[in-house]
């Protein structure tokens, strides 16, 4: 049973644009679909949304707080370790052992595989937004018709909560 839905931020929920400016980093774009999914869609069923990300953004920050994600984790490059130290949190406070196989993942880039092929070999869920490069494309499980930022989160979102 999948208990997380755990998301890269950038090519996933955003279109992997970085808007900046002088003073660094000022927009990014996030879809409206994708965070009614993950606020609203995701308690319904009892999934616990994580982000993971390997940047820092105070947007993302802003972003998750609007979304009720709690488990954000930003500046990761090692997402797996992360990941594994989430599953341990709530194994304790839940006193049920969660492994791999309870987390969908979704991702889009290569440092996303560190995590997407250890949770797909445990039986978990891992997709992908239809612009996901083609190394992540042909290890997930469903890969979305809709791209980054557009939606593709939220289609992803409905998949799982059927």
């Amino acid at each position: 049973m999948i208990r997380f839905l755990v998301m890269d931020v950038d090519g996933t929920l955003t279109d992997g644009k970085i808007y900046m400016g002088q003073d660094g980093e000022l927009f990014k774009a996030f879809d409206i679909k994708d965070g009614y999914g993950v606020k609203c869609l995701l308690p319904e069923v009892g999934i616990i949304p994580v982000v993971i990300t390997a940047r820092k953004s105070r947007i993302v920050e802003n972003r998750c707080q609007e979304m009720g994600v709690t488990e954000l984790h930003q500046g990761k490059m090692n997402k797996l370790e992360t990941l594994m130290q989430v599953l341990k949190k709530y194994s304790e406070l839940d006193k049920k052992e969660y492994t791999l196989a309870n987390v969908a993942y979704v991702g889009d880039d290569l440092l996303d595989l560190q995590c997407m092929k250890p949770i797909k070999e445990a039986g978990g869920f891992v997709a992908c937004p239809n612009d996901a490069i083609e190394e992540i494309k042909s290890i997930a499980n469903y890969v979305a018709n809709k791209n980054a930022g557009n939606g593709a989160v939220r289609e992803i979102i409905g998949r799982l909560v059927k």
